[in-house]
């Protein structure tokens, strides 16, 4: 059944490509991202900040107009600071956690009212491996992703009543955009004692995201929750070393998952 959908950072990498694949399945799909992009077939880009909290609001409002509905939100925008917790500055803080956070936030809290009155609707929140663990110089990364996890969670409780279904998913490490679009703390990078390990732990990080997989496995299977009559609340999509590390860290002591993540990147 044609479903209506929006999905945040929908110009690039997992975005975009499940945009794409949505629109080729015949729903009709919206894609929220910060710069102007022209629609391509059945896709309509709109251009909107998640940050931005009242042009979120029109934004959604202009689509219900369009469409009477919202089926379907797949929060999908975000970008990554690398850096020491430490160092990192409070702009820094702010720009990671109210894009990957707030974000997903603003975006529930704008369609949830429409979901609510029509007692039906999906939500999809695009976590990461690194909202399981917390990952070394990727610290406020993991942070934001955590408290999507904490989020998720508890909106799903509180929805699950007015058939409304809240789902994570949770990607290993994916060859898209999003290596080269990080920002490094040029404070960790020129500091004497976090630099050459930030470097060295850095360099496995980006090696692992270029190795990683193709963005349209993680969109085949956000494609299959949107289509799903009651989608998982968590969905691990990552390689097999990866899915293991997972099922690792829920039978490890927390020194033990530590003493793991440090000797994996070196720090």
């Amino acid at each position: 059944m044609q479903q209506v959908i929006i999905i945040t950072g929908a110009s690039s990498g997992f975005g975009k490509a499940t945009a794409e694949l949505l629109a080729q399945k015949g729903h009709i799909v919206y894609g929220l991202c910060r710069r102007r992009v022209p629609a391509v077939g059945n896709i309509k880009y709109c251009q909107c900040d998640v940050r931005n909290r009242e042009q979120i609001a029109s934004v959604v409002e202009d689509i219900v107009k369009e469409q009477g509905r919202v089926d379907v939100l797949v929060n999908n925008a975000g970008m990554g600071i690398g850096g020491a917790l430490e160092l990192a500055t409070e702009e820094e803080i702010d720009l990671q956690m109210g894009t990957n956070f707030m974000g997903c936030v603003n975006l529930c809290q704008a369609v949830l009212p429409y979901m609510r009155k029509a007692r039906k609707g999906k939500i999809i929140n695009l976590s990461s491996i690194g909202g399981v663990m917390g990952l070394p110089y990727q610290g406020f990364y993991s942070a934001s992703k955590f408290a999507i996890e904490g989020f998720s969670e508890a909106l799903s409780a509180e929805v699950k009543g007015f058939g409304i279904t809240v789902s994570m998913v949770e990607p290993g490490d994916f060859a898209t955009g999003f290596t080269g679009s990080r920002k490094n703390s040029q404070a960790t990078l020129d500091d004497p004692d976090y630099g050459p390990i930030f470097r060295r732990s850095l360099a496995i990080i980006e090696k692992e995201e270029n190795g990683g997989l193709k963005p349209e496995i993680l969109a085949r299977r956000i494609v299959k929750m949107v289509e799903q009559k009651n989608p998982p609340l968590r969905k691990v999509v990552a390689n097999l070393e990866q899915k293991l590390s997972v099922v690792i860290k829920r039978v490890l002591t927390g020194n033990q998952m530590v003493g793991i993540l440090r000797s994996y990147y070196k720090s």
